[in-house]
């Protein structure tokens, strides 16, 4: 592979867009977000408007750290064949099992009553999870190994847009549906958004860049399935701190959208309104970003189109406290709403085309697993364990200004590793181990 930090001529092109592989994404990109918002924006609002006090909310959560966990049996869908859908090939067949079993998760969620159990809840949230994250990993394995090196720009900015399409789509047309015909029917309709996958899936074929390795049943290559990417990830150079970097970027900006529902819901907005500005300002101001963020990542190079995306992220937070203390205001909301999805557009595409240039084509699955599970646990745990504690104590605006200064660490180390050219030593010797795989 060659290295992904130079400019990549096609990027910038509207037909850049509309090759096989990045359209491809597209569908993969609206099939990986829905899941997230089952158990993220739509749970929230569902809870919150149930009655659940906001420190039982948040910890729901705490379903999304299953996903930072799914490094641990991305191993197993790298090396393992399913044995009945083999001969469809490995990627697929898995992506297919995913499919039904996050759309069965999905409908049970729906299923269970918050009024009756959260216990049941909790459990169904957690499957989501599980399916969700599974889901994920065949995802983000089939679109990085059917892209090229010079696609990584364009592929990760249309999975983007599909994710947000996913995520927002989902996300409103619960809203819409539960409000006329209940929540159970809402979950059940959304559970189709596994679908554009499965189309991608046939349309596209089975990767042909794969590496397939064998003897998958025996003790020692199941180690192997472990170890060997995690090994070769770290034998890099400046390794460890690439993971914290990835550790620390997301913090600020996990903490303040996972929390955004609860203060509008506190604030008095109402499903229609919340629907209406997610999709008629915040979608729109989203593909806008991801659109910049391609332009800025071909314009620009990987490195400056990454630190522009993190110091808008870390000043976006900054909205949400604005939104706080004034209270509620439509067109406020709408300029929050907008801000927000614009700068994560551009983080979208910079960031994921980074961690995905960091993965090793023999190793996809179990890299980038590791790598997008870094990216969110500390924001996780803050979120689950501490955030809705921390908005009781001392109200929503502290609790965002937090949240901005807790982006700083973030971007204060990508200066430091662009400046001592870690960024580009780490990108060399990934693709000089990926050449010779």
């Amino acid at each position: 592979m060659s290295n992904p930090s130079s400019v990549m001529p096609a990027a910038g092109s509207l037909h850049a867009y509309l090759e096989k592989a990045p359209l491809g994404a597209l569908l993969f990109g609206i099939s990986s977000g829905f899941p997230y918002a089952m158990i993220g924006a739509t749970l929230t609002t569902r809870l919150a408007q149930d009655g659940i006090d906001k420190k039982s909310v948040t910890a729901f959560s705490l379903a999304f750290l299953v996903y930072n966990f799914k490094f641990l049996w991305a191993p197993l869908i790298d090396r393992a064949p399913l044995p009945l859908l083999a001969r469809f090939g490995q990627r697929r067949s898995w992506l297919w099992v995913s499919a039904v079993a996050v759309a069965a998760a999905v409908f049970a969620l729906g299923a269970v009553d918050p009024a009756s159990s959260l216990t049941a809840v909790a459990i169904a949230a957690v499957l989501v999870g599980v399916a969700g994250a599974t889901f994920d990993i065949v995802i983000d394995a089939y679109r990085i190994e059917t892209l090229a090196p010079y696609q990584l720009g364009t592929g990760s900015g249309m999975s983007q847009y599909g994710w947000r399409i996913g995520s927002t789509a989902a996300a409103s047309l619960a809203l819409i549906v539960a409000g006329k015909a209940g929540w159970s029917a809402a979950y059940a309709l959304c559970a189709m958004f596994a679908l554009p996958a499965v189309i991608a899936s046939l349309w596209l074929g089975e990767p042909v860049r794969h590496v397939v390795r064998s003897g998958a049943g025996s003790m020692a290559a199941a180690v192997d399935a472990v170890v060997a990417p995690l090994s070769e990830f770290l034998r890099r150079p400046g390794a460890l701190l690439v993971l914290l970097f990835v550790l620390l970027h997301k913090i600020g900006d996990t903490l303040a959208n996972l929390t955004l529902r609860l203060l509008l819901n506190d604030l008095g907005f109402n499903n229609d309104e919340i629907a209406t500005y997610d999709v008629g300002v915040g979608f729109f101001a989203l593909m806008l970003g991801i659109f910049v963020g391609g332009v800025l990542y071909a314009r620009l190079g990987m490195k400056r189109a990454v630190l522009i995306s993190l110091v808008l992220m870390a000043v976006s937070n900054l909205s949400f406290a604005w939104l706080a203390h004034v209270g509620h205001s439509n067109g406020l909301l709408a300029f929050t709403l907008g801000f927000e999805n614009f700068a994560s557009g551009i983080g979208g595409v910079a960031v994921v085309a980074y961690l995905s240039a960091l993965c090793n084509l023999a190793f996809t699955a179990t890299q980038f697993a590791l790598l997008s599970a870094t990216a969110s646990i500390a924001g996780r745990l803050l979120t689950g364990t501490t955030a809705g504690a921390l908005i009781e104590s001392f109200g929503y605006v502290e609790f965002y200004l937090f949240s901005t200064v807790a982006a700083l660490p973030g971007i204060l180390l990508f200066v430091w590793m662009m400046r001592s050219g870690l960024v580009d030593r780490t990108l060399e010797s990934h693709a000089a181990t990926s050449q010779s795989a």
